[in-house]
């Protein structure tokens, strides 16, 4: 089908002086977001992408392209996370994009982890 885009840093000079200060992640979208990267031709289920070295949840959702708000969750190595987390090499990440029902968001642990990280502002 159609391949991975490359990101601006995997194609600058620097990528292969960089090689050693990257990490490989395993990513999952879910309905809208997966939708939406679809239509960029970017690969979103059960994927692995690298990434450079110490970038957060929130850097990865801005690599891909997503404005603010439209990604309500991710989840790291299955468990919600804020997206100031820092990733690792070998990290599970799946992003959850608004509109999740109201019972699923509490099990999930999205509703808990949103009240967190608005009160934090």
């Amino acid at each position: 089908m159609s391949s991975q885009m490359a990101t601006p840093w995997r194609s600058s000079p620097r990528w292969e002086e960089d090689k050693e200060h990257n990490m490989t992640i395993n990513f999952n979208a879910f309905s809208f977001a997966r939708m939406a990267l679809r239509k960029k031709g970017i690969e979103c289920v059960n994927v692995d992408r690298e990434l450079r070295e110490g970038m957060t949840i929130q850097d990865f959702i801005d690599e891909l392209g997503f404005e603010e708000g439209k990604i309500e969750a991710a989840f790291l190595n299955g468990t919600v996370r804020p997206k100031d987390t820092v990733l690792h090499d070998g990290d599970r990440v799946a992003l959850l994009p608004p509109g999740t029902p109201g019972s699923y968001r509490l099990i999930l642990g999205i509703k808990d982890m949103n009240e967190q990280e608005n009160s934090s502002e």
